[in-house]
C-alpha cells in the first residue's frame, strides 16, 4: 500500500481565485508582487495532518484560504491545550518566522482546509524591501498581542457563555481574519474543540448569546450581529442563568 503524501508533498501553485483571497498581496507594489507570487504554494491539510508541529523549524509563513485550523500544544500531563482557531483570511506564525525559531505550538485542521505558504526566506525579503508588507506585519503583531492578552483572560473564565462569546469575538476579528466576514462557517463540535466545552454545552451557550441578539444561528454557521457586544458581554452570576 502506498504511503499517503504529506501536506508538503501535496503542495501546488495557487489558483487566481486563491491568490485574490490573500489580503496582503494587494499591499505590494507590482514589482514586489511579480518577484514573490511564483513562490507562493498551497496545500490541502486534512484532519490529523500537521501544518506546523512543536519543535520543527519554520520553513513557511502560513495563511488559511478555506477551512478552519486550531493552534494548540500538549502540556506535561499529555493534555492538549487549544489556544485559538484560525479561520479563512488568517495568517499566522509571523513572530516565529521573523526570529527563524522552532514552532512552540501545533497547527492542525479541524476540517479539510486549503492553506497557503510563503517561504521564510521570501518572507524576510519582503520585510527588507516592502513598506506595505511591513505595515501589514506590524498590524498583525499588534492585533496578535491583543489576542493573546484576551486569551489569558479567557483562561480564567468559568462561565461557558462568556468563554464562548470571547472566542467568537476573536474568530470574527476583521484584521486577523479578513476572510470570515459576517458569517463564520463552523459546527458546534468544532466550537467545542476550540473553547473546551462539550457540543451540548456549546449549544446551550449559543442559545443564550442568540437571546442577547449578539449572534444568529444559521445553517452551517453563525452570523455576527454585535461584535462589540461579544467582546464586552458580562453576566452578574456564575452561570448566566
Amino acid at each position: 500500500m502506498a504511503t499517503p503524501q504529506s501536506v508538503y508533498q501535496r503542495r501546488r501553485s495557487p489558483t487566481a481565485e486563491e491568490l485574490a483571497s490573500i489580503p496582503w498581496l494587494s499591499l505590494l507594489t507590482p514589482s514586489e508582487r511579480q518577484q514573490i507570487e511564483s513562490e507562493l504554494v498551497v496545500s490541502d491539510p486534512q484532519p490529523g495532518d500537521y501544518v506546523c508541529r512543536v519543535g520543527r523549524p519554520v520553513t513557511y509563513w502560513f495563511g488559511v484560504i478555506s477551512g478552519l485550523l486550531k493552534m494548540s500544544s500538549d502540556n506535561e500531563s499529555g493534555q492538549t491545550m487549544t489556544f485559538t482557531g484560525v479561520p479563512p483570511g488568517g495568517w499566522f506564525g509571523e513572530g516565529t518566522a521573523l526570529k527563524r525559531e522552532i514552532y512552540r505550538y501545533n497547527i492542525q485542521p479541524l476540517r479539510a482546509s486549503v492553506v497557503a505558504g510563503l517561504p521564510v526566506d521570501t518572507f524576510h525579503w519582503l520585510i527588507d524591501h516592502s513598506l506595505g508588507f511591513n505595515r501589514f506585519i506590524m498590524q498583525q503583531l499588534n492585533e496578535r498581542l491583543g489576542q493573546f492578552i484576551a486569551a489569558r483572560e479567557m483562561d480564567r473564565m468559568s462561565n461557558p457563555e462568556l468563554r464562548l462569546a470571547r472566542h467568537l469575538a476573536a474568530l470574527f476579528n476583521p484584521v486577523l481574519f479578513s476572510g470570515v466576514g459576517e458569517v463564520l462557517r463552523i459546527t458546534q463540535q468544532e466550537l467545542g474543540y476550540l473553547v473546551g466545552l462539550s457540543r451540548q454545552r456549546v449549544n446551550e451557550a449559543l442559545k443564550v448569546l442568540e437571546a442577547h441578539q449578539l449572534i444568529r444561528i444559521e445553517y452551517g454557521g453563525l452570523r455576527i450581529l454585535n461584535l462589540q457586544g461579544l467582546r464586552t458581554l458580562q453576566f452578574h452570576d456564575a452561570r448566566a442563568r
